[in-house]
């Protein structure tokens, strides 16, 4: 009889006393467009100029979510840029799932290429999944992968250009193209970030919050 008040003692007091699981939804989100306002927003999916060419499932808002850690990360870099009186624009932050599955059906429709000449004029569509382009999961649904730019600074190719140029290493862009994305890398790296070496503009906080979870809830 002891021993079993021990048991439930010592399991009781386990209980009690272990840490809490962390909160997974929307509520562990930042809104960074408030946040941190000084940035530009150039939030390409709540409006049509998009690779798709309209407004994508999921955003019903240009607004700029991310895990609260992304948030605070990225505060730090705005900080660091305008100290050299430069300023970051962001495109895209936190993606629902349902935005995704928008991407998916998009590019199996090989008859849609309205946005060809624009966002993907040497890649031929049916081939976007093949060289990952397109994918039916993305990091940005994690909640902790940003899509941006140094505002003013010439990267060499769009944001959402289709293209090997588009190579955050790309040897087909000037040196001063170079220089500008290795100065947004090197910022961004310095703050805990690391990028995706297919997409200059994309990067992803080192120390995500939500590794194995993609959210779905909608912008707004």
């Amino acid at each position: 009889m002891v021993i079993i008040k021990l048991i439930l003692i010592l399991l009781f007091g386990t209980i009690l006393f272990a840490t809490p699981p962390k909160y997974i939804g929307k509520d562990a989100f930042t809104n960074v467009t408030l946040f941190i306002p000084e940035i530009h927003y150039d939030m390409r999916y709540a409006q049509e100029n998009n690779f798709v060419g309209s407004i994508i499932d999921g955003y019903q808002k240009p607004l700029c979510l991310l895990s609260q850690e992304s948030a605070l990360a990225l505060k730090k870099v705005e900080v660091s840029l305008q100290k050299e009186g430069l300023t970051l624009k962001v495109f895209d932050c936190y993606r629902p799932q349902q935005a995704v599955d928008h991407f998916v059906r998009w590019a199996k429709d090989l008859n849609d290429t309205k946005m060809k000449r624009v966002y993907y004029p040497h890649v031929k569509k049916e081939v976007l999944f093949k060289e990952g382009y397109i994918a039916a999961r993305s990091g940005h649904s994690r909640g902790s992968t940003v899509d941006l730019t140094i505002d003013g600074l010439d990267m060499g190719t769009p944001f959402d250009f289709f293209d090997p140029r588009s190579h955050t290493l790309s040897t087909k862009v000037t040196k001063k193209q170079h220089r500008n994305r290795m100065l947004l890398k090197k910022v961004m790296e310095a703050h805990g970030f690391k990028n995706y070496s297919a997409e200059w503009w994309h990067y992803t906080l080192k120390e995500e919050p939500f590794k194995e979870h993609y959210f779905d809830f909608v912008v707004k």
